[in-house]
């Protein structure tokens, strides 16, 4: 099963076509399905835990050293296999770092969508890391500057609410209709007007 359907993703580019419109400006939505693999802590809790394991068989048992370490393997293959799928690799990481990959990401997506080459500067980035259950708005400098501290926070919440309602386009859809707004305000739409970048939603799997 893929992260938003067919339908919803049609919703968003819909509201991404109505919201520009109204402005010069680019708005880029982006869900992500993880915003890094943290393949690293199965392997880590695997082998530390396979490297505890001969100790209280080496000194309390008279076990064949064969046998031991085949314990040990076994060990780790089954702690690794337990740990492995996204759902418990995201457990093992701490808040922090969760979120430090995702705003990571979410930076690397402003910049490998060219958000930041718009004309005027307009560009905005709607970023949802769905595994880190992490959302950011970033907006380049020329729309930013013009935005109270606070608005795209606002837009955030709102948007993070209906997401966890299981209401993953309209919290899209939401956000999208209040950059735009904002946007409009600040840079309507002027007689060279070009779509600049995608009016898709972005998925990355």
């Amino acid at each position: 099963m893929g992260l938003i359907s067919e339908a919803d993703r049609t919703r968003i580019s819909a509201a991404i076509e109505d919201a520009e419109r109204a402005t010069s400006g680019e708005i880029v939505c982006v869900i992500a399905g993880e915003s890094d693999s943290y393949i690293y802590a199965p392997y880590m809790i695997a082998a530390l835990v396979a490297l505890l394991v001969p100790w209280p068989l080496i000194f309390f048992t008279w076990w064949p050293v064969q046998w031991i370490y085949a314990l040990q393997l076994v060990a780790f293959l089954a702690i690794l296999a337990m740990l492995m799928p996204r759902a418990m690799r995201i457990k093992l990481i701490p808040k922090s770092l969760q979120r430090t990959r995702a705003h990571r990401r979410a930076v690397e997506q402003f910049l490998v969508q060219n958000l930041h080459t718009t004309d005027g500067r307009t560009g905005v980035l709607i970023f949802i890391s769905v595994a880190e259950r992490y959302a950011e708005i970033l907006a380049d400098q020329g729309i930013n500057a013009k935005v109270q501290p606070g608005v795209w926070q606002q837009i955030v919440d709102e948007m993070t609410d209906k997401i966890g309602q299981g209401r993953t386009a309209d919290g899209f859809v939401g956000a999208i209709t209040s950059a735009g707004k904002l946007l409009a305000a600040h840079f309507p739409p002027g007689s060279a007007d070009p779509d600049e970048l995608p009016n898709h939603l972005i998925v990355i799997e």
